[in-house]
C-alpha cells in the first residue's frame, strides 16, 4: 500500500499540495478516534495527558511528520516520484548514522562501510541533478528523526497516530476554513467524488499502520526490514515506467551505490539474526539435557525432542 501511494494523491488535484495535507490530518484523526472507539481503548489517553514529557515528543513527532508528508505530496504531485523513492532508499543510513551522532550507538566495520557508500551515493547524485536532492534528504532526515523521536515515546502505533493527529488537527481544521472563506477551498466546490477522494485521505493514511503494527508483532524483524524496502521499489519502478520521469547515467550510479550499501547493511542483519537465532537455539537444546522430573513431565516437545519455546527469530526480534 505504501509503494502505491504515488498512484493516489495525483488523483486529489486540483487541490494543492497543503490543502491535501491539512485534509489528511483531519480525516487521519476522525478514522483513528473512531477506531479507538470500537475497540474501547482509551486509558492511554489519561496516562499521556499526565506526562509532559510524552507530550512535547508527541508534538515534535507530530510536527517531523507533518514536513514528511507535506513534502512526500508536493514532491508526487509535483513530478519527483523517483527522488521521493530515494528518499526512503537512504532513511536507513540515516537512522544508522543518527544512532552513531545523537545515541552514541557503536558500529560494526560493514555498517560504517555502508553509511560510507550512501555518503558517496548523495554526492553522486549531487552532482547528477546539478543541486543536492532535497526532496529524497527531507524525507529521508525527517522520518528518520521521526523514528527517534517515536522510539522515545512508546506509544502503540494507533494510540501513537491518534495523538500525533490530535495535535495537528486544530491547525489544519483552521487552515481549510481559511481555504474555504477565501473561496480557494476544493472540498466543497470539484463534486461528490473529489470529496470523497480527501475523505479517503484518512484511510490511506491508517490502514497501512494498522497493517504494520499488526505484521510486527507476528513477523520476524528482519523478514519485516527486507518487506519495508518495497515501498520504494514500488515507488521508484511508478516513477520510471508509469510517471515517465527521467534517469540519466549518473542518477542511476547514485542509485546503485544506495542499493549496495542497503545490500551491505541487510546481509549484516540477516547474519547477526541467523546467529541469535543459532545461539538461542543451542541455549535450548543443553537446558532440554538436563534431567528433570517437572520438565519431563509438563514441558511439551517439538518434533526434534526440544522443549517448545519462543520461535528463535521472533524470540530475536
Amino acid at each position: 500500500m505504501w509503494g502505491l501511494v504515488p498512484l493516489f494523491w495525483p488523483l486529489l488535484k486540483p487541490a494543492g499540495a497543503m490543502e491535501i495535507l491539512a485534509h489528511r490530518m483531519v480525516w487521519s484523526l476522525a478514522l483513528v478516534v473512531l477506531a479507538l472507539l470500537v475497540m474501547r481503548r482509551w486509558a492511554w489517553a489519561g496516562e499521556l495527558l499526565r506526562q509532559p514529557r510524552k507530550l512535547a515528543l508527541i508534538t515534535v513527532a507530530a510536527a517531523v511528520i507533518t514536513v514528511n508528508w507535506g513534502v512526500y505530496i508536493w514532491a508526487v504531485n509535483s513530478g519527483h516520484v523517483v527522488e521521493a523513492s530515494l528518499g526512503y532508499f537512504i532513511n536507513p543510513l540515516v537512522t544508522i548514522a543518527m544512532g552513531v551522532l545523537l545515541l552514541k550507538e557503536r558500529l560494526r566495520p560493514v555498517q560504517w562501510a555502508a553509511v560510507a557508500v550512501g555518503f558517496t551515493a548523495v554526492a553522486v547524485l549531487t552532482i547528477g541533478y546539478g543541486r543536492p536532492p532535497w526532496i529524497s534528504l527531507c524525507l529521508a532526515f525527517s522520518f528518520a528523526t521521526y523514528g527517534l523521536v517515536k522510539k522515545k515515546i512508546g506509544l502503540g502505533g494507533i494510540e501513537s497516530l491518534a495523538a500525533e493527529t490530535a495535535v495537528q488537527f486544530v491547525p489544519a481544521l483552521v487552515y481549510l476554513l481559511w481555504l474555504s472563506a477565501q473561496g480557494r477551498s476544493t472540498f466543497a466546490s470539484h463534486g461528490a467524488g473529489h470529496a470523497t477522494l480527501l475523505a479517503a485521505t484518512g484511510v490511506v493514511t491508517a490502514l497501512p499502520l494498522v497493517c504494520f503494527g499488526a505484521a510486527a508483532i507476528r513477523v520476524p524483524l528482519s523478514t519485516l526490514g527486507l518487506l519495508q524496502y518495497l515501498a520504494p521499489v514500488f515507488q521508484f519502478l511508478l516513477g520510471i515506467f508509469y510517471f515517465h520521469e527521467a534517469m540519466p547515467p549518473e542518477r542511476w550510479a547514485g542509485f546503485a551505490l544506495v542499493w549496495v550499501a542497503l545490500a551491505l547493511l541487510t546481509g549484516a542483519a540477516l547474519r547477526t539474526a541467523r546467529a541469535a537465532a543459532r545461539a538461542l537455539k543451542d541455549r535450548s537444546v543443553v537446558a532440554g539435557s538436563v534431567p528433570s522430573v517437572s520438565a519431563t513431565v509438563s514441558a511439551p516437545r517439538n518434533p526434534d525432542g526440544v522443549a517448545a519455546g519462543p520461535d528463535p527469530v521472533d524470540a530475536t526480534s
